[in-house]
């Protein structure tokens, strides 16, 4: 299979936060003509590829992206126009060379990631087969993900007091991926009921979820737990679990991590973690210590990854060569997968397969600011990872990888669930 590159066209659209991003097309001279929805974080590790962005005050309060559509609509169309490539790997290295610095920073990861995303389904359709099949490997087999429903925002994602930023709802036991969005959305509807039965409020954070003035992470738990049982599930590995982003390095300062008042070391959030585990039923944490904690990441491992996923975000940025130095040190036990983290399709794949190989965990997942787009629906499907997170089961931008997940679930019929 080739494939021909006839032409490149980028657009300044709006994420799902009233903040601009780019949507690019790329047209081949075998027919299709397919299109990508770039997203965009707010929660951003500091090693992770560097979205252009044109500092013009006067637009978009300095968020527009016309200069990095100008790069693919100018430098990256000249040097891709015409060309004929073998597979995905070759347009993502030419990317690369083309950009030419470690984080993608002078063309924009975000515009390097839009043409990646968009040269991955183009190379899917030209074959004739749906996106997910094109990123199956012999050593793996295509699974339905387990969904990671954010169904209560805070930190950077929600106006509140609540430092931790995402907890979710994991239905673990379900039957099948239709069966664990009609829990995730029964939940959901539970816990709204809840939270409003307290006085609580219940408008949403960034990624669809609640964001109610509460400020103590167990107390949500225990909100969430009481929901589950509400919608007439049970609690747990068997029924739905639950999991957590504390997103860490935005409260870490002063080497201390600041948590509703309190001023706690490594050791101490370590210690409130593995209380937290022995008391609700949660089986994933991510980021549970700051990015730069390198030395807690491997105590926290030590403590409890026996006990749960230990989800390493801000601290790897799907980056292959800070995966395998945190392997190497047993800092984590799971990555999580952000394609535009780490700015091409190929290298996202790469960092998965350096997670499989190593035995760990690979958790893909959406942005803060997502399009409508559902190409990680595809990806985490293909590559079998076994869970996937993309925000609460509200909002057009978040339903739309849920339902992309359904309807590969009905045309193919494949397996479901942690592998």
């Amino acid at each position: 299979m080739t494939i021909t590159i006839s032409d490149l066209h980028a657009v300044e659209i709006l994420d799902s936060r009233a903040r601009p991003t780019l949507s690019v097309s790329l047209s081949t001279r075998q027919g299709p003509v397919v299109r990508a929805g770039v997203p965009s974080g707010a929660s951003t590790g500091s090693r992770e590829a560097v979205e252009l962005r044109d500092g013009d005050k006067s637009r978009f309060g300095g968020q527009g992206v016309r200069k990095a559509v100008a790069n693919v609509n100018g430098e990256i169309a000249s040097a891709l126009r015409g060309r004929t490539f073998s597979e995905l790997a070759e347009i993502d290295q030419q990317l690369i060379d083309l950009d030419g610095t470690e984080t993608k920073a002078r063309l924009g990861a975000n515009a390097v990631v839009g043409v990646s995303m968009a040269a991955a389904r183009a190379i899917a359709a030209i074959d004739g087969r749906p996106l997910w099949k094109t990123f199956v490997r012999s050593s793996t087999a295509a699974r339905l993900p387990v969904p990671h429903f954010n169904v209560v925002n805070g930190g950077v994602h929600a106006p509140n007091e609540l430092d931790f930023q995402e907890f979710m709802l994991a239905p673990l036991g379900s039957p099948s991926e239709a069966e664990a969005v009609r829990a995730g959305a029964e939940i959901y509807s539970a816990l709204k009921r809840r939270l409003a039965g307290k006085g609580l409020a219940t408008g949403l954070g960034d990624e669809g979820g609640f964001a109610p003035e509460i400020a103590s992470p167990e107390d949500v738990l225990g909100i969430l737990v009481g929901s589950i049982t509400d919608a007439g599930y049970e609690p747990g590995r068997n029924g739905v679990a639950l999991a957590m982003d504390p997103a860490s390095s935005e409260f870490y300062r002063d080497g201390k991590y600041h948590v509703a008042g309190e001023a706690l070391s490594s050791d101490d959030m370590i210690e409130r973690y593995a209380k937290i585990i022995e008391r609700f039923p949660v089986w994933l944490l991510e980021d549970g210590l700051a990015e730069s904690d390198w030395d807690g990441w491997e105590r926290l491992t030590a403590r409890l990854g026996e006990q749960v996923e230990v989800v390493g975000d801000d601290i790897l940025c799907t980056n292959p060569a800070i995966i395998r130095e945190a392997i190497g040190r047993k800092a984590g036990n799971a990555a999580l997968i952000k394609v535009n983290q780490i700015g091409t399709v190929t290298e996202a794949l790469e960092a998965i397969e350096i997670c499989q190989q190593a035995g760990w965990g690979q958790f893909v997942s959406h942005r803060s600011g997502e399009t409508e787009d559902s190409f990680i629906a595809d990806l985490a499907v293909g590559t079998g990872c076994g869970h996937m997170k993309t925000g609460a089961p509200a909002r057009g931008e978040r339903v739309a990888k849920y339902n992309r997940l359904i309807e590969i679930e009905d045309a193919e019929h494949l397996p479901y669930g942690l592998a």
